[in-house]
């Protein structure tokens, strides 16, 4: 709809100049409302101070001019001060036919940048559950929708793979494991340290309640147990690379390195490198020595190191304790350095939920302290958190959705579902077993990428496996049916030279047309629920013609012809954007 409001836009300054004098005048069209006739509305309040007349008289006046000097224009009616234009059939069917010749569906930007995406970002002392499916499919889809645009993207991940969190999973397996291993016990590594996750806490729990019994406080309690103690002291012999210590480590996230991998590829995203904290916690503690030398930070008497925030409407942040270990905010200082120095980036997006968006605030004022131009170009893509119909999730007690259990869950629902619709008989039993990974899948990511990004949501398996309404089985069954028209067909899609175009058409036309700007804005505001939202509106308006009029049987083949040309380029479109949210568009259903 650009090229179309651009070139009314140069006839509308000339109306404007030649009507009433407005030197530059500053022209906005809106879509014509659906309950008014027209394709594109002026509203002409702005020029009545210039016109001297009511607004239907601008408006009729205005209206007339363009009608008799552009061949966009059909027709035109006004409402109040709003004058709504009627386009040309021409120009709807010079539009499709570009449109379907066009190579590249969006047109890239004209400066493409580096761009960096983070995402999942996992503890290596658990199982990645509902929270971090929600995190993956943010972060891989942004990266697809920047891609999209023509930038040049990298996907990475930190590994949080040190700290007392991944000592309590080591301390706990040492104690309670009796030498199991992901196979002995027939599980997954990630699982099976995530076991133990939660062991520590059942323990140390009881290690409270104990101590506090005896008559210790209990805000004392939680730092002194026997099991806490324990862990910490695990995480001082680790940064001093104690030998036991690293051989049990590098074993334990081996374990979970794997089944990780295994959760990726069933969730299809993945990466281009690696970061591991344990690497760049180093280098974070480097820069915060040059910082301390800057003036940016100051040493406590006890050892620690800060910085003061307070007159950055911030606070007071540690970036290294008494005893001299990391903090998260020392790694990721490290982190954000040792990216620039690896890639040519402009833009660095941390896929990070909400509870850490003050984290991010301090850490982009201190790399911005520290001197660092790039910055500038840090943006944290804040997302609210994923609830269930029962409440929220809690990892320390268990009571997360795990994501290796949810996705074979949605797998099996569209079996359900599939076998129930009736159309896949004569169909291998991979070619099924991969219809039912891609509607399952496809369910589960566009339910949770619809959502905008920065609010809370709640997943709901059985509305997002649903046939009907906004859902991914829903778009993906019509860029089906569209496939099986086009494969019944015996006449190639094309325009004729009399073509008829109905209502329903120009509305189809309209809402196809919108689709390079609807993806520019989405990666502009990182929203894949932009993308998901617009398709559903598509396949709405496609789905309304589809049920008013045949696209196989009409009385002659141009028509035939360009009705198919019209479903085509509506797959096309379905397809697209689909593989921006990450989703399979399957041929049969």
């Amino acid at each position: 709809m650009d090229a179309l409001t651009n070139k009314l836009t140069s006839t509308a300054i000339k109306a404007l100049k030649a009507l009433y004098s407005i030197d530059n005048a500053s022209v906005e069209w809106q879509l014509t409302r659906k309950d008014f006739e027209g394709d594109v509305t002026l509203v002409v309040f702005p020029y009545l101070r210039f016109s001297k007349s009511s607004p239907e008289q601008t408006a009729e006046t205005i209206g007339h001019y363009l009608r008799e000097n552009s061949e966009l224009i059909a027709d035109f009616n006004v409402v109040k001060g709003f004058l709504n234009l009627v386009i040309d059939n021409a120009w709807w069917l010079s539009s499709v036919k570009a449109f379907a010749e066009s190579e590249n569906l969006v047109p890239p930007v004209e400066n493409p940048q580096g761009v960096m995406v983070e995402y999942s970002s996992p503890n290596t002392n658990k199982p990645l559950h509902l929270g971090h499916i929600r995190n993956c499919l943010l972060g891989w889809s942004v990266g697809n929708l920047q891609s999209a645009v023509g930038h040049n993207v990298t996907r990475v991940q930190i590994i949080n793979d040190r700290g007392i969190h991944i000592c309590k999973s080591m301390v706990a397996w040492l104690h309670f494991a009796n030498g199991e291993t992901p196979e002995s016990a027939g599980l997954k590594g990630d699982h099976l340290v995530g076991k133990y996750y939660v062991l520590f806490d059942q323990h140390y729990r009881v290690q409270i309640k104990e101590a506090v019994a005896d008559g210790m406080e209990e805000d004392q309690a939680k730092n002194e147990v026997p099991i806490m103690k324990e862990a910490r002291e695990m995480l001082i012999k680790w940064e001093k690379e104690d030998p036991e210590v690293m051989a049990l480590w590098n074993k334990m996230n081996g374990w979970v390195y794997e089944g990780f991998d295994k959760t990726y590829d069933a969730l299809g995203v993945g990466f281009d490198k690696n970061y591991y904290e344990s690497n760049t916690y180093k280098l974070g503690k480097s820069i915060v020595d040059e910082g301390i030398k800057k003036g940016v930070f100051f040493r406590e008497d006890d050892g620690s190191v800060w910085i003061d925030l307070t007159d950055e409407g911030l606070d007071k942040k540690i970036l290294l304790r008494s005893d001299g270990t990391a903090v998260y905010m020392t790694q990721d200082v490290g982190t954000a350095v040792q990216r620039f120095e690896d890639y040519d980036i402009q833009r660095l997006i941390y896929t990070v939920g909400n509870e850490q968006d003050y984290h991010f605030s301090v850490l982009f004022k201190i790399l911005d302290k520290l001197g660092y131009d790039w910055a500038k170009g840090l943006f944290h893509l804040s997302y609210g958190m994923v609830d269930l119909p029962s409440g929220k999730m809690k990892s320390r007690e268990g009571t997360v959705v795990d994501a290796d259990d949810l996705v074979a869950d949605m797998i099996k629902e569209a079996a359900i579902v599939s076998n129930d619709l009736g159309k896949t008989d004569g169909m291998e039993v991979d070619e099924l077993s991969n219809l039912h990974r891609q509607i399952g899948l496809g369910a589960l990511k566009y339910y949770i990428l619809k959502v905008d990004p920065r609010k809370r949501m709640t997943f709901n398996p059985e509305e997002s496996i649903d046939l009907h309404g906004n859902t991914g089985p829903f778009i993906q069954y019509t860029h089906a049916r569209i496939r099986s028209l086009l494969r019944k067909a015996d006449i190639k899609p094309s325009i004729g030279n009399n073509v008829m175009i109905l209502a329903e058409e120009v509305a189809l036309i309209k809402t196809m047309l919108r689709y390079p700007q609807v993806v520019h804005q989405a990666a502009d505001d990182m929203s894949p629920a932009q993308v998901a939202n617009f398709t559903y509106e598509l396949v709405k308006t496609y789905n309304s013609y589809y049920q008013k009029h045949s696209i196989l049987h009409n009385d002659d083949e141009q028509t035939t012809a360009w009705r198919l040309l019209l479903s085509a380029q509506t797959a096309r479109i379905i397809k697209h954007s689909l593989n921006i949210l990450g989703i399979d568009a399957p041929e049969q259903m």
